[in-house]
């Protein structure tokens, strides 16, 4: 009776840790760039004395699904798109370098070229500031260009696109790392401008997923009434005798 109620006790769990993996991929489903999490459950030891048989199931995340999203053409000359395995490389709160497929870009109130949520981008020789009353264009290989109606067209900086063969890691601010420190940047990276990767969460995948684990929470938790059932009555036996 106690290994019933143990077991279904931890399934019920890895269920709903399942489920918050899910969710957090579904409210994604429409954030340029994002990454769905993979799960999968491991068993872990239960440390201690009289416990040594005990497994417990634990929900985990394997990292990242590396496809890419669907490209989308928007027409605006601060949104790009990175190509293949490429990275853009921005400046995060605590001041480290980090890296992601987010492309929307602006040019802040200083003149500095940032992310959506204010971040800086990062450049060949650090932060890029975009002078005053200029057009801006990104090249294909990340050198940024400015013009203003009458001059000629300047470069300013150039993104730093990097690329990964092993798996970066996300942080909980949502960027991506890589565990030797920061990446050099790869010449050969390419942006496709006027663009912006769209998320790989599949929805209808997700929606399915998450009725399946919610089935199987629903298993487990019968699992713990029908064994709560039978200790009561197993008790009115061993009351009666």
């Amino acid at each position: 009776m106690d290994r019933m109620i143990y077991l279904s006790m931890a399934g019920a769990k890895a269920s709903m840790q399942r489920q918050d993996t899910l969710a957090n991929n579904l409210a994604n489903v429409s954030t340029n760039g994002f990454r769905a999490e993979l799960q999968a459950f491991r068993a872990v030891p239960v440390q201690g004395s009289g416990a040594s048989t005990r497994a417990y199931a634990l929900e985990t995340t394997t990292g990242y699904n590396p496809e890419p999203g669907a490209i989308m053409g928007t027409g605006r000359n601060l949104d790009v798109a990175m190509k293949d395995k490429a990275w853009l490389a921005v400046q995060s709160l605590d001041g480290t370098e980090a890296y992601t497929r987010a492309g929307a870009l602006d040019v802040n109130s200083e003149g500095l070229l940032v992310m959506r949520n204010g971040l800086p981008v990062v450049g060949d020789g650090g932060p890029i500031s975009i002078p005053p009353d200029t057009t801006v264009a990104i090249g294909s290989d990340g050198t940024i260009t400015a013009k203003t109606d009458t001059g000629k067209p300047t470069t300013v900086g150039k993104l730093k696109l990097v690329s990964s063969e092993a798996p970066l890691t996300r942080g909980p601010d949502g960027l991506f790392r890589a565990a030797d420190g920061d990446l050099p940047a790869d010449e050969t990276a390419r942006v496709q401008d006027g663009a912006l990767e769209g998320s790989n969460v599949s929805p209808v995948e997700t929606m399915v997923s998450m009725i399946a684990a919610a089935r199987q929470f629903e298993q487990q938790m019968k699992l713990l009434q029908i064994a709560q059932t039978q200790g009561q009555q197993s008790a009115k036996l061993l009351g009666t005798t």
